[in-house]
């Protein structure tokens, strides 16, 4: 039985040194396993066409997948792929269902475009008061 952590972090190890063709290899079988840091890094790959052709669907599948099983720089990701129409079509309401989630994990970058969304009323309504706080919640962490 392979060790599941060292082909992790051997296919997180290709992918950070820019080896993703053989990070895609490693990481393929573990994503298909559910391992959601595996599916992340594959969204990714797939999103930008990291050593293969770019595919939409697959970065779609492997972010969507990753961010349902609560990784919040995944949500982050998927908020930013409704946001900008990138990969699925745009909703700017989805945009913060997914923001929301990772900001609500505490992740800062998540909390400041919460907080934009909320001041400008994109995908939800204006409302400053919520504006305000994920500002602080964000300036808190820094």
């Amino acid at each position: 039985m392979p060790d599941i952590d060292m082909e992790l972090n051997s296919g997180l190890a290709a992918f950070e040194a820019k080896e993703f063709s053989r990070a895609k290899q490693l990481l393929s079988p573990l994503a298909d396993q559910g391992n959601a840091e595996a599916q992340h890094r594959l969204g990714i790959i797939y999103q930008n066409g990291l050593g293969m052709l770019k595919n939409d669907l697959y970065a779609y599948k492997w972010m969507h997948a990753a961010a349902e099983q609560g990784h919040a720089i995944a949500q982050h990701g998927l908020g930013f792929m409704y946001l900008h129409g990138e990969c699925v079509n745009k909703s700017e309401a989805d945009a913060v269902k997914w923001f929301r989630m990772a900001a609500e994990q505490g992740l800062i970058g998540s909390q400041m475009i919460l907080a934009d969304l909320y001041e400008t009323g994109q995908g939800v309504d204006k409302d400053l008061d919520e504006a305000q706080k994920w500002k602080k919640r964000a300036e808190e962490q820094d």
